[in-house]
Formats: C-alpha cells, sequence, structure tokens
C-alpha cells in the first residue's frame, strides 16, 4: 500500500523578531491549495468628522480670498500708482513694479483694469452687503459668482460698464450658474461686439482728446488730450499727463494733427510725464494737468519756460 505523501507546510508571516525573507525553498512549499486571491486583508477605516457651522464658514472665506486675489492685487497696485507710493525708490510705475514684483509692463495695468471690472459686476446685485471686507459674502442666502482670475476678466475690460454687467450675466448662464471660462467670457463679448462693431482706425503716435461722457474710470481725464501708445480692437491705450490708460473708442476724438504736430505733441508728452513722475508737489500737478489739456499742438512762451524751470529744477536740464 502507498503511503500518502508527506503534508506540504503552508508558511505563515510572524511578527517576531526571528522572522526572515522567504527564500527559494520558502517559496516551493507554498500550497497551491491556498489562493492570493481570497486572502482577507483588514483595512482600518479613518473616520471623517463633518466640518462644523464654524469650519463652513472659514473654509468659504478662505476659498473667496484666494479667488480674489487677482482683485485685491489690482486695487493695491492702483492705489500705489495714483498716491505715487513708489516714488521714493523708482521713477516710474512700470519699474517699481518690475522690480518689486517682477511684473512685465503690461500686468499690472491689467490688474487694475480687472479689478475695475469686479468693481462694477459687484454693483450688480442689489442685496449686495460687505461683511468682514469680504465681498463675497451678501446678506441673504445668495452668494453672487465673481471672477476668480484676471484671464476671466480680461475680454471685459473694454467694454462699457453696463456692457460688462450683461456679458458677465450671460457668460454665467452658459457655464451652467458656474465661473465662467476666459473662453466663454470671450465669445460673449465677441457676440456683444458684433452689434456695435465701429472700425479702430486710430494710429500709433495719433493726438486724441479724451471724452469722459458717463465713465467713471475718466473721471478727471475729460478734455484732456492723449497720444496713442497701442491700438486694439474696440479700444486704444493712450498716455495723458499723469500716465497710462485704455479707452474705449467712443471715449477718444482726433485732433486731425499733421504728423509734425503730432511728433511735437509726443515730445511735449514724454516732457511732462518725466516731470510728474519726478515732482512731490501739488501745485507742479496742477500746473502738469493744465498742460496736458491744452486744445493747441504748441506751447506759449510763458508755458515753456514754466516747463523748462520744472525740468531744471528735477535734474532733467543740467
Amino acid at each position: 500500500m502507498n503511503k500518502l505523501p508527506p503534508k506540504r507546510k503552508k508558511i505563515t508571516s510572524a511578527s517576531t523578531s526571528e522572522s526572515k525573507p522567504l527564500d527559494d525553498q520558502d517559496l516551493e512549499n507554498i500550497s497551491v491549495e491556498e489562493n492570493p486571491a481570497t486572502a482577507t486583508i483588514n483595512v482600518t477605516a479613518a473616520e471623517i468628522s463633518e466640518l462644523t457651522e464654524q469650519e463652513q464658514r472659514d473654509r468659504l472665506q478662505l476659498e473667496r480670498r484666494v479667488e480674489r486675489a487677482f482683485f485685491e492685487a489690482g486695487k493695491a497696485l492702483a492705489e500705489l500708482r495714483d498716491r505715487r507710493l513708489y516714488r521714493s525708490t523708482h521713477s516710474t510705475f512700470e519699474e517699481y513694479c518690475k522690480d518689486r514684483f517682477g511684473f512685465e509692463r503690461r500686468h499690472p495695468y491689467r490688474l487694475i483694469e480687472a479689478a475695475g471690472v469686479v468693481d462694477n459686476l459687484i454693483k450688480m446685485c442689489p442685496n449686495w452687503t460687505q461683511i468682514e471686507d469680504d465681498p463675497a459674502t451678501v446678506h441673504s442666502d445668495q452668494v453672487q459668482i465673481l471672477p476668480t482670475s484676471e484671464g476671466q476678466v480680461r475680454p471685459m475690460t473694454k467694454l462699457e460698464p453696463q456692457q460688462q454687467q450683461e456679458v458677465w450675466q450671460q457668460a454665467v448662464e452658459l457655464a451652467g450658474g458656474k465661473v465662467p471660462t476666459g473662453r466663454i467670457v470671450k465669445d460673449v463679448v465677441q457676440r456683444i461686439m458684433e452689434r456695435t462693431q465701429v472700425p479702430n482706425t486710430y494710429q500709433i503716435g495719433e493726438v486724441c482728446q479724451i471724452l469722459a461722457k458717463d465713465n467713471p474710470e475718466l473721471r478727471g481725464k475729460g478734455g484732456c488730450w492723449a497720444i496713442v501708445s497701442a491700438v486694439n480692437e474696440f479700444s486704444c491705450t493712450v498716455r495723458v499727463w499723469d500716465g497710462e490708460y485704455t479707452v474705449g473708442l467712443q471715449h477718444l476724438k482726433s485732433f486731425n494733427y499733421l504728423p509734425q504736430e503730432c511728433e511735437q505733441m509726443q515730445s511735449l508728452s514724454d516732457r511732462i510725464n518725466w516731470v510728474y513722475s519726478n515732482s512731490l508737489e501739488e501745485t507742479v500737478k496742477s500746473l502738469l494737468q493744465a498742460l496736458g489739456k491744452l486744445n493747441r499742438p504748441y506751447l506759449t512762451a510763458v508755458e515753456e519756460k514754466l516747463l523748462t524751470l520744472l525740468e531744471s529744477e528735477y535734474g532733467r536740464i543740467p
């Protein structure tokens, strides 16, 4: 009578200090009857606690702070520019932004323009109430949907305030009640602009007059002459006595100066901007503002003497 083969040993894991890795002989002794697929693995589930009401409020507030970071940056940059708080270290706002924040020339202006658009969109909600400096908090349970990046706002910066609100409402609807992408906003802007499209015939170096009309962003700039520095699809970037602005075509009127007269005004603009960037006195600013509203392409003898005196005072003329 044949003897039964000896029963194969099963390998069991040990937690003692004598445990060692399996060698080839041990692997051969593993019973084929033990299927690894049927092995039971015990996993301890970590209990995840629900957020408290206070934690939910904290989360919402922190999320809003992240979302509106570009908005806060634009507001801060606008104040730095308007109050000229860079003047102790830099002669121009552009140089300051590049050295301090690493911004290229147009980026700080984009953030400033974007902040202006968000300010305008906030006005759409009649029940809007700022609580603890959080513009994402409203008086009721409704939370207004606002842009979360400068790219979503950029296509609207060339529009009138009412058009900006119209575009944003349509874009939010197309996004299913969520924050729309920059592409959605751009498509809506394009459709609206096609309804009233006006060809941009301005040229770089052309001298225009700013027509402020009812645009609050141009307050104080009405009647100023400006040099076109960039021609956009529905607007122009212009340089006036105290800086650079992007102005819609409906707010510009050409002086139709001759090429030589435009060159004279460009030279005058450079001189005024230089004095403005180096001046600290309000009386000087008032004089520069008056020169920035001239409706002729030249200075009188007295005006020329005054501007030359200021240039000499601040070191441009030795």
